[in-house]
């Protein structure tokens, strides 16, 4: 098929009903969220980037669908999603739709936390570079997990997406989701997979990744203990550590984070609905559960 006609069949597909819709994330294509692009039947899937990062391809009943997880820094509008397979290239569009959120104000007691010593900032140069290589990791996979289960209970302390102050100082948005829970409250993989990081981090604490396959990755922060190492595979719902209050928080509660390609995305959009007890710490003047961005 000449690339021209293979793009329109391509496009037509967009408006195809998917099967993945039907999972917790659907499609949900705004500033930190996930969209769901349908791509041409193939008897391989396809290759597919997005801003210069590989991007998970699923069998979508007799499709295929790339899921994109799109960055919080991306500006609404138009972006394109590349794919290419044996004999042809093509660009598809991705519309982003706007998203705003709402903002959080924290007071952290640890002032080094929010302005760090000029002998910290070596430490924290590292620490982004080992979380940048396990945001980055790529490992091929069939299936995967998509559904999530909660890795603790207990109150949201902090969504997904909060533009933070901390001291009143801003901060990068918040880019995960914060369950407050009592300090040493068992953590659960939220599916299974395999450890591929794990360490202590200026501003994270004790943390864990957990790769799933095809560049979706868990990231567990704050933890009091670790009970995992690399290399480790894991069962969804074993324990991997306690909650804790490492790093910069103010109160023991556990950070989960889900990576796609390279970019953090809302948890939410992968967990079943949150238990009755859960409630934002918006409504919570005196929350404990502020961590990292």
């Amino acid at each position: 098929m000449r690339p021209i006609a293979l793009l329109g069949a391509l496009l037509a597909l967009l408006a195809r009903p998917t099967a993945l819709l039907a999972l917790p994330l659907a499609s949900a294509p705004y500033p930190g969220g996930v969209a769901v692009v349908a791509l041409e039947p193939a008897a391989s899937p396809p290759l597919a980037r997005f801003g210069g990062h590989r991007v998970m391809v699923l069998r979508d009943g007799e499709h295929w669908s790339a899921v994109v997880g799109l960055p919080l820094d991306l500006k609404p509008g138009i972006h394109t999603l590349e794919i290419s397979g044996t004999g042809f290239r093509a660009q598809l569009p991705i519309t982003v739709r706007p998203r705003t959120w709402a903002e959080q104000h924290l007071t952290i007691k640890n002032k080094r936390k929010v302005n760090p010593l000029k002998r910290d900032l070596e430490r924290i140069k590292e620490d982004l570079r080992r979380i940048r290589a396990a945001k980055g990791h790529w490992r091929e996979a069939q299936t995967v997990p998509l559904r999530l289960s909660w890795p603790v209970t207990g109150p949201i302390s902090s969504p997904f997406g909060l533009r933070r102050f901390f001291n009143d100082q801003p901060r990068r948005p918040h880019s995960g989701l914060d369950i407050a829970a009592p300090d040493g409250t068992p953590i659960h993989a939220a599916a299974g997979g395999k450890v591929i990081e794990t360490g202590n981090y200026f501003f994270n604490g004790n943390t864990v990744f957990i790769d799933h396959g095809q560049g979706m990755i868990t990231m567990y922060c704050h933890m009091s203990r670790i009970d995992v190492k690399p290399g480790q595979e894991v069962a969804v719902r074993q324990v991997i550590g306690a909650v804790g209050s490492t790093g910069r928080v103010t109160g023991p509660h556990l950070h989960l984070s889900v990576i796609l390609n390279g970019t953090m995305v809302d948890p939410a959009l992968f967990l079943p609905p949150a238990p009755a007890t859960a409630v934002s710490s918006l409504q919570q003047p005196n929350d404990k559960g502020g961590s990292t961005p």
